[in-house]
């Protein structure tokens, strides 16, 4: 198909302004959307190395490898980009929740307030 993008290595995905794709985190088993998050080619560099989620910190600004000190580890089943190599979906196996609140996702809320 025309207009498909295949990618080689982390460098070839298409970054944004910031350097960075969006990674939506996944559970490969229950395909729970876990997460939103962002990297560089570093940080999936350092996903595929160490097969354990590695991210972009926006705020502290530093790598972060998802849980380094909580213990709530995701471990690489697979990493999938979008038709344009601008967004990554990464399937994991998840040992805790994914949200800093307790919650096993960052996305136990709706809009609605309930």
């Amino acid at each position: 198909m025309s207009g498909e993008v295949t990618v080689e290595s982390p460098e070839g995905l298409s970054y944004g302004p910031d350097g960075l794709v969006p990674v939506v985190v996944q559970d490969a088993t229950t395909k729970d959307v876990l997460m939103l998050a962002y990297a560089d080619a570093e940080a999936v560099r350092r996903t595929i190395e160490t097969r354990t989620t590695w991210f972009w910190s926006r705020s502290r600004r530093a790598y972060w490898n998802k849980g380094a000190t909580s213990g709530n580890t995701q471990s690489l089943v697979e990493i999938r980009y979008d038709c344009d190599a601008d967004a990554l979906l990464v399937l994991v196996e998840a040992a805790g929740p994914a949200c800093h609140t307790g919650e096993r996702s960052c996305f136990f809320r709706t809009l609605e307030g309930r």
